[in-house]
């Protein structure tokens, strides 16, 4: 709150006493103007970087730079929370939980094009564009983004509300999820008009996803099927802080509004860089049926070079008094047309369905599929990911489904082909319990996933917990790999992650299991002499795994290896964690409600504390090594590095070496990226991405040369 002069009694004899008072309040005044000076400066500061990186693709400063401005804007923001800016890039970590999403009506209905699979009906929308406009046209061509459509509506420069296409007319309202998304500005720059709605598709790019589904390999949870549906489950999560770890992006294709100032579909796309929007990559003016027959026949080819997923190209009438001439039926726009690419399909008969159960008790349905060729490779199961899918597809027993690959490389089950299905057929149902401990199944409230609450007694979600513990990411336990997990459970020999430090040789020496197999049908593992030595002593080094990776690997569900690792450098202890509320929780980077909930919730189970005390027992370590946390210099720091292929130390180590310099490891190449460190064998694709995109690549000796002149700069221009 900002004082006023007459707030101030008159009423008073004490001069003196009124002139240190007044003298008071000016210095409290000076200071919260300061403040409020200082958070509208750094918010437009964060906006104009955040525009230079995600616009322009050009960026001024380096991650640290701007994570440590972004921390200084939180900081004022929690201390003065009424100096807070509508448009603040703080509101991109997001943080507000939506119970329900609002159902809003469109301002212009969000209709749908009109497909085609053809050139010949691109010719003949062609032959109808020209007979009602009675003139040559001149169209654009744009990618058709295979994602989820979102109406972005601005008043006076502002991110007013962002609504979902829904049946066209009324959409939902997920103003609060999209704001999380960097390429949307907040508040828009230059000569803009006071209303506006821009549409758009929100997507995932291939190397979000493909980070996103490792995330959730490292937690337990199953894959998502394609970006599309990781988009769409996205959108409509409920922690604006889970949507902000996705990295969703957004492609515009429309600008909508009244006296805009362009008056044809290409020139709006200058406008909306201008104003602070990402626009497409890829856009072309095309002025007859033979340069749109190119351009569509380019993109079938070169789609799967994209970052990204698309399923066709948009053809465009260019000219926006002629879009109004032509105006639109009651579902599609006369004015474009969208050719669909034909995805690489094929139709299979359905045998069976499998129900396979995870390590978190999530339980997947599998199709077993009649083998069939598709693209190259011979598929004989599809997962079906959830009921949800089951239901949608309406799939029936023996029914012949339709399985595409597209752009991916695990084939997904994509329809049914009504016209083959049995009149008796039965439809397919979700078991409800578990098809390994015949436990009632549950689902929790906001969750697609069926699972069994039976963690401690159900032998996959048991073998998943044990196998999880002694993966490399985790204790790195690797002499009991290869099945061997498998034979000690079935022995009776591990039921918790707390049994391995119990193994003696006497009871691992001859054990034996016959194993059957389609390529030998029969073999017997035992277990000798130097194999039972190998095994214990992997368990004793597992010892020296620093906290970080024990916090991973007791298996907290949602709780991966990047957030095991800033939970544990935050806390320090696993009592600390233990111990800690949900707020205090969330208070660390990474951890949302849904999050933060898994962790009070695993700490208040006796079976994992039990679990937790025989660990800590046998000498595992639960607290940070502080000599180990110090960093040895800021080389790195800021910077985004890629290790690839086999170096003179473990890969962990390279990474670690990363890590105590500042640096941050990522797993795939993007334009964020700041060099590769690649040692022999590195994978030829990464290679070439990094030569495409200009990003410099260094051999281990390179790396150690930059570390010991413990200068960056200077390697990288040299």
């Amino acid at each position: 709150m900002i004082f006023h002069w007459g707030s101030i009694p008159n009423a008073t004899n004490h001069k003196i006493f009124r002139v240190i008072l007044l003298s008071l309040l000016l210095i409290v005044n000076n200071i919260t103007i300061s403040m409020l000076a200082r958070i509208k400066e750094l918010t437009q500061q964060l906006n104009q970087h955040n525009y230079n990186y995600y616009v322009l693709d050009n960026p001024t400063i380096s991650d640290y730079e701007f994570d440590r401005m972004l921390e200084e804007l939180m900081a004022l923001e929690k201390e003065y929370p009424e100096f807070m800016q509508p448009d603040s890039p703080t509101q991109r970590v997001g943080g507000e939980v939506t119970k329900q999403f609002t159902t809003v009506t469109h301002v212009f209905p969000m209709l749908s094009l009109g497909n085609t699979y053809s050139i010949e009906e691109v010719t003949e929308f062609d032959r109808r564009v020209q007979n009602a406009l009675l003139q040559k046209t001149e169209y654009v061509c744009e990618l058709k983004y295979d994602g989820v459509a979102i109406s972005l509506v601005y008043e006076k420069g502002r991110l007013l509300r962002a609504v979902t296409r829904g049946d066209g007319v009324q959409g939902d309202d997920v103003t609060q999820n999209v704001k999380t998304i960097k390429s949307i500005p907040l508040k828009l720059f230059g000569d803009y008009p006071d209303f506006l709605e821009v549409r758009g598709e929100i997507i995932l790019t291939h190397n979000a996803f493909e980070r996103l589904n490792a995330e959730r390999d490292d937690i337990g949870e199953p894959p998502f099927a394609n970006p599309r549906n990781a988009a769409s489950g996205s959108l409509k999560l409920q922690d604006s802080s889970e949507v902000a770890k996705r990295g969703l992006d957004c492609r515009l294709y429309l600008v909508l509004g009244e006296n805009l100032p362009f008056k044809t579909h290409y020139e709006s796309f200058t406008k909306l860089k201008e104003w602070g929007f990402k626009i497409p990559e890829i856009l072309q003016k095309c002025n007859s049926i033979e340069e749109i027959r190119r351009f569509i026949n380019h993109w079938d080819t070169e789609r799967e070079q994209l970052p990204f997923d698309i399923d066709g190209v948009v053809i465009k009438v260019n000219d926006i008094i002629q879009q109004q001439q032509l105006g639109a039926t009651a579902k599609s726009p006369r004015w474009a047309i969208a050719y669909k690419f034909k995805a690489k399909r094929v139709a299979t008969q359905l045998l069976s369905i499998d129900f396979q159960v995870g390590r978190t008790g999530v339980v997947t349905p599998v199709a077993n599929l009649q083998p069939v060729l598709l693209a190259g490779t011979v598929v004989k199961r599809a997962s079906l990911h959830n009921n949800d899918i089951i239901q949608q597809l309406d799939i029936h027993e023996n029914d012949w489904l339709y399985v595409e690959k597209g752009g991916e490389i695990i084939p997904k089950i994509v329809g049914v082909e009504l016209s083959k299905r049995s009149e008796t057929a039965t439809k397919a149902s979700f078991i409800t319990h578990c098809p390994y401990c015949n436990t009632l199944l549950i689902r929790k409230e906001g969750e697609v996933g069926i699972y069994c609450p039976n963690e401690w007694s159900c032998p996959p979600q048991v073998k998943g917990k044990l196998e999880h513990f002694i993966s490399r990411k985790a204790m790195n336990i690797d002499s009991l790999g290869e099945g061997k997990i498998e034979m000690l459970f079935d022995n009776g020999l591990v039921k918790s992650s707390a049994d391995f430090y119990k193994l003696k040789f006497n009871d691992l020496l001859g054990l034996e299991k016959r194993i059957t197999s389609e390529e030998n049908p029969e073999r017997i593992v035992s277990f000798r002499e130097k194999t039972v030595e190998n095994m214990l002593a992997g368990v004793e080094q597992s010892k020296d795994v620093p906290f970080e990776r024990v916090l991973f690997a007791i298996g907290i569900r949602y709780v991966g290896e990047t957030t095991a690792k800033k939970l544990a450098r935050y806390f320090k202890t696993i009592d600390a964690i233990a111990n800690a509320s949900k707020e205090e929780l969330k208070a660390v980077d990474d951890v949302g409600e849904q999050v933060a909930e898994s962790i009070v919730q695993f700490f208040n189970t006796v079976e994992n504390l039990e679990n937790i005390v025989k660990l800590r027992e046998a000498g595992v370590q639960f607290q940070v090594n502080e000599t180990e946390q110090q960093l040895l210099s800021k080389t790195l720091a800021g910077k985004t590095i890629v290790v690839s292929g086999v170096f003179s130390i473990p890969r962990d180590a390279m990474k670690q070496k990363i890590e105590l310099h500042g640096g941050k490891n990522v797993s795939s190449i993007s334009n964020s990226t700041d060099f590769v460190v690649a040692g022999d064998n590195m994978g030829p694709e990464k290679r070439k991405k990094a030569e495409k995109l200009g990003i410099p690549v260094l051999s281990e000796i390179e790396f150690e040369n930059m570390l010991a002149a413990n200068n960056y700069e200077l390697l990288i221009t040299n």
